[in-house]
């Protein structure tokens, strides 16, 4: 590829995305600490092995320094989902990055446009949301706030279709197009579960097998990480269901914390 990724973030996603970007050459990858740095070195491993030899671990350089960023040609923020964070982050990356460079962020329900004029970054930033897990998807919903340049659209476009995946632009709205759709199901189910007193595994099978779905809703939620799914549906406007609030309350927050939904040994 022809532009220098940097990644800022340690998490699933971050992660994810610089194992994509290592397909094709070499990536920065930031991580808040020592310690994130070496979980984030054992999930790139991880996901690098799972990919078949398609991608050299080596390719991903993790790096503790916001200012060892300062030469990649875009900045992608991928830290939580949370927008006074993400401000402060795209402020701090607005005085390491190049003028030249461009600044995405990995948002899967913040809306971009005030992303974009609270940390002052307009212009030259664009929302890059891709899906979990990022080797495998092949979207990535792509928003533009007002006053992109057509450079920069030009640029998220073609960088998108660099890396191997489709993208779809969609208005600046809570959740975009998957989440505004998904999520509401999503908690449907949960509350179906617990009305009907079906089994959230039985649940899962029915929509695997009858509806042809790769992962039941329950699943999906715990993969999603029900901390997530709770801010996304807080941030759409959907009910989240008691259940999912009470869990995250716990620290049951699904795959991530071996309970959920469903319990994983």
């Amino acid at each position: 590829m022809i532009e220098q990724i940097g990644i800022v973030g340690s998490g699933a996603i971050a992660c994810g995305l610089a194992a994509t970007v290592a397909r094709r050459g070499e990536v920065l990858l930031w991580a808040r600490s020592e310690e994130s740095a070496a979980r984030a070195r054992a999930t790139v491993e991880k996901l690098c092995e799972r990919l078949s030899g398609e991608v050299d671990a080596g390719h991903v350089k993790i790096v503790t320094e916001l200012s060892d960023l300062s030469a990649a040609s875009v900045l992608v923020e991928a830290i939580s989902e949370d927008h006074e964070a993400k401000v402060a982050m795209l402020r701090r990356l607005l005085e390491v990055a190049g003028p030249e460079a461009l600044l995405a962020t990995t948002t899967s329900s913040l809306s971009v446009e005030a992303l974009a004029r609270d940390a002052g970054v307009a212009g030259r930033f664009v929302g890059l949301h891709v899906f979990n897990p990022v080797p495998a998807m092949e979207l990535v919903e792509l928003i533009f706030p007002a006053g992109t340049t057509e450079a920069t659209r030009d640029r998220a476009r073609e960088l998108c279709e660099g890396l191997g995946k489709t993208p779809v632009e969609v208005p600046d709205t809570p959740g975009f197009v998957v989440n505004r759709l998904l999520f509401p199901y999503l908690f449907d189910a949960v509350r179906f579960a617990e009305e009907s007193g079906v089994a959230p595994a039985d649940v899962d099978r029915c929509m695997t097998l009858g509806a042809g779905q790769p992962m039941g809703p329950l699943a999906l939620l715990d993969f999603v990480g029900l901390d997530v799914a709770q801010a996304i549906g807080d941030q759409i406007g959907a009910e989240v269901p008691a259940r999912v609030r009470a869990l995250v309350a716990e620290g049951a927050l699904g795959r991530k914390s071996r309970r959920g939904l469903l319990t994983y040994e």
